[in-house]
């Protein structure tokens, strides 16, 4: 092995430790802290070991998370299984069984990514409002309900996107083959298309999921301590008292990132993959 290839070995080397040292420091503050008292968790011990190891702040954690994680759950996974169906469908359809103006409507459904959160909150919420004025019961929507269409509503755009790439690369000769043997577009979708889908649901899947599970701002407007989601209840926990529990919070924190972790350590290499899956045509 030549000089130079040693060297260029060397950095690249060094700029991977110094780019996982990047991430892990505030990891590593993040888990130190969550075991620090009260007095120890000052921001002048930042990157000292506790001085008395405290597990009371796991526990204080959970108690006041343990419900609103139950909630984000049921948050999540129907949010996340009807925008990725929704997307699939709408896909599958603006790629192969175009009609007039279709891109003209796929512009339109992307058009609603660029539409920041801030710029329709209060317009939303008037609209929940009356909404939920004329039921019976108005507080059978609010909460966990109203996030669920807000953020099927907010992630069909990204799906459809995923979705219509994806099936693009699909061959169209299959989709022929159906209709020759008399499959309708729907029957082409469930028994055609549905079950080569895998990899785009796996992206879609893992980035809705993640996307509602860490949205604070609909929580915040849409949802209370009460009703909503974990990272409402997180946010709490952090003002819960004037003396500020950097511990418990902390805590809560690493609980609160705990099952997006584990989603992507479970199927990080399948995003990818589903990722370049329709990257390339043909």
């Amino acid at each position: 092995m030549d000089q130079e290839s040693v060297v260029s070995k060397s950095i690249r080397y060094a700029l991977l430790i110094f780019s996982l040292a990047v991430v892990l420091i505030p990891v590593y503050v993040l888990i130190i802290t969550s075991f620090k008292g009260l007095g120890d968790a000052d921001p002048s011990r930042t990157w000292f070991l506790p001085q008395s190891w405290e597990f009371g702040n796991w526990s204080k954690a959970w108690d006041s998370l343990a419900e609103p994680l139950l909630r984000t759950f049921m948050l999540v996974i129907p949010s996340s299984l009807i925008s990725a169906m929704l997307g699939s469908m709408n896909g599958f359809v603006l790629s192969k069984w175009r009609f007039p103006g279709a891109n003209v409507v796929f512009t339109l459904i992307l058009f609603g990514m660029f539409i920041p959160y801030q710029a329709v909150m209060i317009p939303l919420l008037q609209m929940i409002l009356d909404l939920a004025a004329n039921l019976p019961d108005p507080s059978a929507i609010q909460g966990i309900p109203t996030l669920i269409v807000l953020h099927v509503v907010y992630g069909i755009p990204i799906t459809t996107l995923i979705f219509r790439n994806y099936y693009e690369s699909v061959p169209t000769e299959l989709i022929e083959a159906a209709r020759v043997d008399g499959a309708g577009m729907l029957r082409t979708y469930f028994s055609v298309v549905l079950p080569i889908s895998i990899p785009s649901f796996v992206v879609v899947l893992i980035w809705q999921f993640t996307s509602a599970w860490n949205d604070f701002l609909f929580a915040l407007f849409f949802s209370s301590s009460s009703n909503g989601p974990v990272t409402l209840a997180l946010n709490n926990l952090a003002r819960a008292s004037i003396l500020a529990d950097y511990g418990a919070s902390m805590a809560g924190a690493v609980i609160t990132s705990l099952p997006t972790l584990i989603v992507y350590i479970l199927l990080g290499k399948y995003f990818v993959g589903g990722l370049m899956s329709g990257s390339v045509k043909g």
